[in-house]
């Protein structure tokens, strides 16, 4: 059978590298559009009047099954993935922090920055049924396998972009304390997206294995209750998701949204004009995507599969995207009870993030970070989110700065990693240091130039 409709995305998601963004870089105390992106409260922050962002990258993969050290070149990442019986999840995710500007003026901050996102998950897939669809052509042997799965299985993948406008105030200070508030306002432009959703499958895997002829071999699928399923696809993801270049293509699409970030922001101040605590509380990507392409469809079915009249999942041999296996299954009388959507949209992936600096001695600090999604990964218009903790000890000289990540990731787990900051260049990974210490299951790497003056 071929696979690629199914598992093209994780294929992606690999040869991408892999939701923490900048670790260790928008935590720092020489605070710039970067620390802006966590909370808009650090405008009136900043560590010099103005700055200029270039460009800045990050790109990040994790998963809950494969460790770094379980590939190589001829990997079978398919069937290690979905080897045993753990629910499977796992994400890439791409920012792209394109062209800004801020400054600060007297108690106020301003800024301006443009970011592009690509997103790809697989969410709560349980392995059983993943192999049923994908390992057809290794059918060894006869037998029948029952599957239940209690969440909503998801595959699905996201582009877009965004301009964002932020101001921030300082609205108490004395010798000691300063309290500074933020706001920005998004304007979005959503790219593609696409989305497969199969909500509390429960039925049967029956395969039929031929020993005269191996290729008549074949599995069929039925379900033991109707299933609810949902179809959703716009932009480039519509016709085919097999390709990297489908996302960065149509990373900027039409304006069609508006989202907004909100922060707060406390100094206790040192003497020498810096600070000994710098926290801060905000709440991201408050906002959704409208999606309005020519090809939009966004469908909900129930899925009904009798035992009488199995489906013979050999049917989609070179089958590429969404649409066709959509209409197949429609034309297999298997849908029904169809809810129809020409436009749709997908919910931001919202944050609440938490963090506090802490000077230890002199030009030494330690950084813990807190992150918390606000929206249901099960949903099937819902931009995912990890929750994730950090940790984070650093040494800033001013000119350079070197820091290692100690993080946590909820579905990776821990992780450590190193970044180095040499005047408005910056390089690191949150993971870099266990992808060669230990196995892994995350893989992430940021770098970026920023200019920063008077």
């Amino acid at each position: 059978m071929k696979k690629i409709i199914f598992f093209s995305f994780i294929t992606f998601a690999f040869n991408a590298f892999a939701q923490d963004h900048f670790t260790g870089v928008t935590t720092s105390s020489r605070v710039g559009i970067l620390n802006v992106g966590v909370n808009p409260a650090e405008l009136p922050n900043l560590s010099k009047k103005f700055e200029v962002n270039i460009y800045g990258l990050s790109l990040n993969f994790s998963n809950n099954v494969i460790g770094i050290k379980d590939l190589s070149s001829d990997t079978d990442i398919e069937n290690l993935l979905f080897t045993g019986d753990r629910i499977v999840n796992a994400g890439a995710d791409i920012e792209y922090a394109g062209p800004g500007v801020a400054m600060k003026w007297k108690e106020w901050g301003f800024g301006i920055s443009s970011k592009g996102h690509i997103k790809f998950d697989v969410v709560d897939v349980d392995p059983k049924f993943a192999n049923a669809i994908l390992n057809t052509d290794d059918i060894t042997e006869s037998g029948t396998t029952f599957i239940k799965n209690d969440y909503n299985q998801r595959m699905s993948g996201v582009s877009w972009g965004e301009i964002g406008f932020s101001a921030g105030r300082t609205v108490f200070e004395n010798e000691k304390h300063r309290f500074n508030a933020g706001i920005t306002f998004k304007l979005l432009f959503p790219g593609s997206y696409a989305n497969a959703g199969v909500d509390k499958f429960q039925g049967n895997v029956t395969t039929v294995y031929d020993p005269n002829n191996p290729n008549n071999s074949a599995a069929y699928l039925t379900t033991s209750i109707p299933v609810n399923v949902n179809f959703s696809y716009s932009g480039n993801l519509a016709d085919r998701f097999t390709d990297v270049n489908d996302y960065t293509s149509s990373v900027f699409g039409n304006l069609g949204g508006v989202g907004s970030d909100l922060g707060v922001n406390y100094q206790l101040k040192d003497s020498d004009k810096k600070y000994k605590i710098n926290a801060g509380m905000s709440i991201r990507n408050m906002g959704s995507l409208t999606f309005k392409d020519s090809n939009n469809s966004s469908n909900s079915y129930v899925l009904d599969i009798p035992a009488s009249d199995p489906l013979n999942l050999n049917i989609f041999d070179g089958t590429e995207s969404l649409v066709e296996v959509e209409q197949i299954l429609k034309d297999q009388n298997y849908l029904k009870n169809e809810t129809s959507n020409k436009d749709f949209k997908a919910r931001l992936p919202t944050l609440f993030s938490m963090y506090g600096d802490f000077k230890v001695y002199h030009k030494f600090y330690i950084t813990g970070y807190l992150q918390t999604k606000m929206g249901d990964n099960n949903e099937n218009r819902q931009i995912t989110a990890q929750n994730s903790f950090s940790i984070i000890p650093r040494i800033n000289l001013g000119y350079f700065e070197a820091y290692i990540p100690f993080s946590h990731n909820e579905i990776s787990g821990g992780n450590t990693g190193l970044g180095l900051r040499l005047g408005g260049f910056y390089m690191g990974s949150s993971s870099v240091i266990s992808t060669l210490s230990s196995n892994t299951k995350k893989v992430d790497f940021n770098m970026g130039f920023r200019w920063a003056f008077l």
